[in-house]
C-alpha cells in the first residue's frame, strides 16, 4: 500500500453505548470505557500518520501492534480479544458487522479464543476498532510482546466437575495485566490460563502460567501453579512452581514471576526468549528461588482482598434457572424420531451442572469449511439463537468452536433446527474431525506448508459418521509451521507443516495430550507429502482399532502400545 495515497477525512467514532446488563458477564465501568475510546482516538492519528509518510514501518510496527494489526501474505490481519472466551449477542452482532463492512464476509476463531479478520484494509482499522469500542470490545494486547488474553474453560460455570467458577480470577488477571506499564516490553508474549474443573479443558501445563483451581489439606480453595510451558520451536511441559496459592496472593505472585521473566529473560534471540527457555536454563529450583525472592519484596503491596474477589464475583451469578426445566423431556421424542437430531444430543451437548439444562458445542467444522472460520450470516444466527435460548451469552472454545452454555433441555431441537440449517451442527466434538488447524499457507507469511486444504482432505476421509463415532474421542491439531500456533505438539494426532526445498511436507506425531496431564507428542518418522497425509491418518486410525482393548481411547491404546505399531503401518511400503 502506498504511503502517500489520498487521505479521507477521519470518521469519527462511534459514541460509546453500554451494552446489555446480562448475569454472568463482566460489564466495563467508566474507566474501562475510557481506555479503549482513547486508543482508538491514538491509534487513528498513528496510522494516518503512517500513511502519509511521517512514520516510517519500523515506528508504526510497535504501534499496530499494540493495537492487535499484523501484516500477513495478502493483507493486513486484526485479532480482536475475547477476554477469556465469553461474548454477548450485542459484540457477535458487531463482529458481524465488520465481516460485512470492512472485510469478506467471515473471520476466524483461534485457540486464544480471540477472533481475528483477515481482510480489513489498513486505512479502516481505527474505524473498526470505533465500532468495537462502541460495544466494549478492543485488540488491545493481543499481538506483541506482552501479556496477552487470558483464558479458560470454555465451560467455566457450568461444568458438572468444577470446583469453583474461574471466570473471576480471569476478569481479575484482566484488569491487571491490561496496559501494566511495566509488562508492556516483555522478552517476549507472554500467555495464562486457568481451569476450575477436574478435566483441563484450557490446557494450562502448555501455558507460561497455568492456574488451577484446588483445594488443600484443609478444605481451602487456592491456585496451583504451574510456570515454564508453551509450545512453539521448543514446546515444553510447565512444572509446578507452587502446588498451593492462597487466593489474597494471586496478583503478587503473577507480578513476581512476570517480574523476574523481565529481568532474565533473554532479547538477544527471539526463539530463546520464551519463560520456559528461562525456566529450563535455570532450572525450576533456582527459578523458583528468584520468584519466591522476588515475591516477598511485594506480597503485602499487592493484596487480593476478598471484597474484591466478592465484587467482580458478582458479574459472574448464576442465570435465573427455571425450576420446570427438568420435567420438560420434548427432545428424548424428538431424538427417537430424528436420527440426526439424536447424533448432534449425543455429540455436541454436554452435561449441565443444573438439572434441565445442556451445553451445546456450536460446531465451526462443517465439511470444506476451514476450522474455526463463521461467517457474517452464521454469526448473526448465533447471536439471535443465544438471545432465544442462552441468556444472550456465548463462548469460544480453545478448539474453535462455540458453545451456547444455558440451554434448556426443552428447547434443544429447535436450536439443532437452525443451527443444522446454517450448517453449524456438525455432529463431530471431540473427533478427528473436529480438528484445530492454523491458517497456513492461506494467510499465514510465517507458515511453511498449507493446512486448510489438509484439513478438508482428512476430513472427507472420515466422512462415515458410524465409522467416526467408532473411533472415539482424537484430538487432531494441525500447524503449518514450527510456530505451533494449532497446538500440534499435544495432539492424539499432531501434524506440522514443514518446507523441503520449496515443496510442503508433513511431519507427525502421536500421544501428544493436555487433558489433564500433558504430555508431547512423539515423532512418527520421516515426513509425508501432503498427497499421503489423509492417508497416513487413515492408517494411524486402523491400527487402533485393530490393537485396541474394550473401553480404550486412542491415548490409552497408543500409550499401552507404543508408537512402533504405528510406524510399521504408515512406512510399510517404503
Amino acid at each position: 500500500m502506498s504511503q502517500t495515497q489520498n487521505i479521507a477525512p477521519a470518521a469519527q467514532p462511534q459514541p460509546s453505548r453500554p451494552c446489555v446488563q446480562r448475569p454472568g458477564m463482566y460489564i466495563y465501568d467508566q474507566y474501562d470505557q475510557r481506555i479503549v475510546d482513547e486508543r482508538v482516538s491514538q491509534f487513528r492519528g498513528q496510522t494516518q500518520r503512517y500513511l502519509t509518510g511521517e512514520l516510517g514501518a519500523d515506528e508504526f510496527m510497535a504501534l499496530r501492534l499494540m493495537n492487535g494489526l499484523y501484516i500477513q501474505r495478502h493483507a493486513p490481519m486484526l485479532r480482536i480479544a475475547i477476554p477469556y472466551g465469553l461474548f454477548s449477542s450485542d459484540q457477535m452482532r458487531m463482529l458481524a458487522h465488520i465481516a460485512r463492512q470492512y472485510d469478506k464476509g467471515y473471520g476466524h476463531f483461534t485457540t486464544r479464543q480471540n477472533i481475528q479478520f483477515n481482510w480489513p484494509k489498513l486505512e479502516t482499522v481505527p474505524d473498526i476498532l470505533a465500532d468495537l469500542a462502541s460495544v466494549q470490545m478492543h485488540a488491545i494486547q493481543t499481538s506483541g510482546n506482552c501479556i496477552r488474553n487470558t483464558t479458560t474453560d470454555p465451560l467455566a460455570g457450568v461444568a458438572a466437575d468444577e470446583l469453583e467458577d474461574p471466570r473471576p480470577y480471569c476478569e481479575i488477571i484482566r484488569q491487571w495485566s491490561t496496559l501494566h506499564p511495566e509488562f508492556a516490553y516483555l522478552p517476549r508474549k507472554f500467555k495464562i490460563a486457568i481451569t476450575g474443573a477436574s478435566r483441563d479443558r484450557a490446557a494450562t501445563l502448555v501455558h507460561d502460567i497455568g492456574l488451577r483451581l484446588v483445594r488443600n489439606e484443609t478444605g481451602e480453595v487456592g491456585f496451583q501453579v504451574s510456570v515454564g510451558g508453551g509450545l512453539g520451536r521448543t514446546p515444553m511441559i510447565g512444572q509446578t512452581i507452587r502446588p498451593f496459592l492462597e487466593k489474597q496472593h494471586l496478583l503478587s505472585y503473577l507480578e513476581a514471576i512476570v517480574r523476574v521473566y523481565n529481568l532474565k529473560g533473554r532479547r538477544d534471540n527471539k526463539y530463546k526468549a520464551r519463560i520456559k527457555i528461562l525456566v529450563a536454563s535455570l532450572g525450576m529450583d533456582t527459578f523458583r528461588v528468584l520468584v519466591e525472592r522476588e515475591w516477598g519484596n511485594n506480597r503485602d503491596k499487592l493484596i487480593l482482598d476478598q471484597a474484591e474477589i466478592d465484587r467482580v464475583k458478582t458479574f459472574f451469578t448464576p442465570l435465573p434457572y427455571d425450576a420446570d426445566a427438568a420435567s420438560d423431556k420434548r427432545h428424548e421424542g424428538y431424538a427417537n424420531n430424528n436420527d440426526d437430531f439424536a447424533r448432534w444430543l449425543k455429540y455436541n451437548t454436554f452435561d449441565h451442572k443444573v438439572e434441565g439444562y445442556r451445553g451445546v458445542f456450536v460446531s465451526l467444522k462443517a465439511p470444506g469449511i476451514a476450522p474455526g472460520d463463521i461467517t457474517d450470516k452464521q454469526m448473526d444466527l448465533v447471536a439471535e439463537l443465544a438471545d432465544r435460548y442462552s441468556a444472550g451469552l456465548i463462548r469460544s472454545t480453545y478448539e474453535q468452536n462455540l458453545v451456547l452454555s444455558d440451554v434448556k433441555q426443552g428447547e434443544l431441537y429447535p436450536l439443532w433446527q437452525s443451527l443444522h440449517q446454517d450448517g453449524l451442527a456438525t455432529p463431530t466434538i471431540g473427533s478427528i474431525n473436529d480438528m484445530i488447524c492454523c491458517p497456513g499457507l492461506d494467510f499465514c507469511e510465517l507458515a511453511n506448508a498449507s493446512s486448510i486444504d489438509v484439513a478438508d482432505m482428512i476430513q472427507r476421509r472420515f466422512e462415515d459418521l458410524d465409522y467416526l463415532y467408532d473411533l472415539g474421542e482424537i484430538r487432531l491439531k494441525m500447524s503449518g509451521c514450527m510456530n505451533g500456533c494449532a497446538h500440534h505438539a499435544i495432539g492424539h494426532i499432531g501434524i506440522l507443516g514443514v518446507d523441503k526445498k520449496g515443496e510442503e511436507w508433513y511431519q507427525l506425531t502421536l500421544g501428544g495430550f493436555a487433558e489433564t496431564t500433558a504430555e508431547l507428542g512423539q515423532r512418527l518418522g520421516r515426513a509425508v507429502s501432503k498427497d499421503e497425509v489423509a492417508d497416513a491418518v487413515e492408517k494411524i486410525a486402523h491400527v487402533y482399532v485393530e490393537q485396541r482393548i474394550e473401553g480404550e481411547q486412542f491415548i490409552d491404546t497408543f500409550q499401552r502400545i507404543g508408537i512402533v505399531p504405528f510406524q510399521e503401518r504408515v512406512y510399510a511400503d517404503n
